[in-house]
């Protein structure tokens, strides 16, 4: 599911504490759990993060703190919550197992699923569809390996236990090492548990009734599973056909019409007319033929002119030059075609398919989506925040809201316009007002210098932004791989300044940047060769207790791209050239 790079994956937001809750609510119910461990598996300050598998499936994984991917869902209305091999770390009874020899687990990162003759031990009661973990199986009754994988039960147990039975024995999801688990710190398994622990959660480990000698001759070896590793990823083998000569010579004359009508329509594309034979073959004719498809059989006979009714090349290509397709002529005895007919009747009511060139454009293009994704630079996680203080915490105790809280500017909001219309404060001739002086603890709540008795209407926005600036600045800057960071105080844009010294000499100033984790020295370092110029580091000016680099030269555009590749969002960069910002 995950052994691609995941597309169009959405940058981490904050979970609401409502939704939180929510969430830990649903696993505590679908796995069983105590409330405490439920607070352990889906703990506070958890994010979500949309993507798209690459098979285009979309889905949604829940973060922790630490950036750990804990659970996810799949689906564009996914209601089944997945956990990850992270959680199952954390609580390996989560799930009832399967263990599996050590030499199929490299597979299973690899994308395959699990086959009936990988499986050496099994919890019981196993059901077709159910979430199950996949361990490696240890030669030790009383321990057994930690999860590596999970995924979806494709059969019953009974199933399991027939002689000789085969197919897939779980739809591997997620595994240990795939690119959602990369997403986290990509630690390594813990040690093994004691069979113990599980045994007391009911999930009891099963095997046939015999002594322990006997289990390790039920282990299958590698080299008998060898047999099943070799098949694609261990699925089951693919219904072949094979075609007759004139099977062929039809599919590469329909291939000639579709090089015709899709690659040779245009004068642009004939331009590169004439050619030899050989080369329009390979380069027109060949990536023409049609793509396979899965749900057919798989064809065994190659699609070429060897396998044709046709004697050589030259005489399938004469054949189409008397039907009017295109036409030739022999130059030092050479075969050149010089002209297709794109007019021709049988080139326009021919309907295009999907080939292999068609198939190898889009391969190629995914191939890039997730080279750009992969190489994307993840934007840093600014969120301003603010605490009741001093005036404004007057008024969030006498409204009854909690004081201790960090609000986003969204939660002010929203605890004003529920406060407004609590106390009917909204005006009756323009409700974009707000009555102020019909409410006494907000009127003195958001007043300046002015009288508060001449305080009567205000814009919700203006309530907001005073209210805002009544209460204590903090800000929080989260980046992919690091814990957040979490300061109070204003959050201020890092300052890019052009100024002229000594006469026309231009240096660029770079102040601000310590709260976007950026350190000053390796600044300068980095710059130095960007700009290829002279850089320094120095005391930023007046009371900041911050440094200052200083990059010789006009360097507005190649700073600010550094920054932005370093993943300081846009708005958090203020540029100043010659006045002018």
């Amino acid at each position: 599911m995950f052994k691609k790079p995941l597309g169009n994956l959405k940058t981490s937001a904050p979970l609401r504490s409502s939704d939180r809750r929510k969430l830990k609510q649903r696993v505590i119910q679908a796995f069983s759990l105590d409330p405490d461990v439920g607070e352990e598996l889906v703990p506070d300050g958890l994010m979500s993060a949309k993507f798209h598998t690459h098979t285009d499936e979309p889905g949604v994984a829940y973060l922790g703190p630490s950036g750990d991917p804990l659970w996810f869902t799949l689906g564009r209305d996914g209601e089944d919550l997945i956990p990850t091999v992270y959680t199952m770390w954390k609580k390996p009874d989560l799930l009832p197992f399967l263990s599996t020899p050590s030499a199929v687990i490299p597979v299973l990162v690899g994308g395959a699923d699990l086959m009936i003759p990988g499986v050496v031990r099994y919890a019981p009661s196993l059901q077709a569809a159910q979430l199950v973990s996949i361990t490696e199986h240890i030669r030790d009754s009383t321990r057994i390996g930690p999860p590596l994988a999970v995924g979806r039960m494709a059969v019953n147990n009974d199933v399991l236990s027939e002689v000789d039975a085969k197919g897939k024995a779980v739809f591997v999801l997620h595994a240990w090492r795939d690119h959602l688990f990369d997403m986290g710190h990509k630690g390594n398994p813990p040690d093994p548990w004691e069979m113990s622990h599980l045994v007391a959660t009911g999930q009891l480990a099963i095997e046939d009734e015999d002594d322990t000698e006997n289990d390790l001759s039920k282990e299958p070896s590698v080299d008998a599973l060898g047999s099943h590793l070799e098949q694609t990823q261990l699925d089951d083998p693919v219904p072949t056909t094979e075609l007759t000569k004139e099977d062929v010579s039809s599919i590469l004359h329909d291939a000639l019409l579709q090089a015709i009508k899709t690659s040779l329509s245009s004068n642009t594309q004939t331009s590169a007319l004439p050619m030899s034979a050989s080369t329009f073959y390979s380069t027109y004719i060949l990536p023409s033929r049609p793509a396979q498809s899965p749900s057919q059989p798989t064809i065994s006979t190659p699609i070429d002119i060897k396998h044709s009714s046709h004697k050589s090349l030259a005489y399938f290509l004469k054949s189409a030059e008397k039907q009017g397709l295109l036409k030739l002529k022999e130059i030092k005895s050479e075969l050149m075609v010089f002209s297709v007919a794109a007019a021709h009747a049988d080139v326009v009511a021919h309907r295009p398919y999907l080939s292999l060139k068609n198939v190898s454009l889009r391969n190629e293009k995914r191939g890039q989506r997730e080279e750009e994704e992969r190489t994307r630079v993840r934007e840093l996680e600014v969120t301003e925040l603010w605490k009741p203080h001093l005036q404004s915490l007057k008024f969030f105790a006498g409204a009854g809201f909690d004081t201790s809280t960090l609000y986003t500017y969204t939660d002010i909001k929203a605890v004003l316009d529920r406060y407004i219309t609590d106390h009917q404060l909204v005006n009756a001739h323009d409700q974009s007002y707000i009555n102020v002086g019909a409410d006494e603890l907000l009127q003195t709540t958001i007043f300046k210098s002015e009288n508060p008795a001449n305080m009567e209407f205000f814009k919700r926005e203006q309530v907001i932004e005073r209210l805002s600036d009544k209460m204590q600045s903090w800000y929080k800057i989260r980046a992919e791989g690091r814990d957040p960071v979490l300061k109070k105080g204003q959050l201020k844009p890092i300052s890019v300044v052009v100024k002229i010294r000594q006469g026309r000499k231009a240096c660029t100033l770079i102040t601000g940047f310590e709260p976007f984790l950026l350190e000053a020295v390796d600044l300068a370092e980095e710059l130095k060769t960007i700009c290829a110029s002279s850089t320094s580091v120095s005391p930023a000016p007046g009371k900041s207790s911050g440094m200052e680099v200083l990059v010789q030269g006009k360097q507005i555009k190649a700073v600010t791209e550094f920054l932005a590749s370093r993943g300081v969002p846009k708005r958090w960069m203020e540029t100043v050239d010659g006045g002018k910002k």
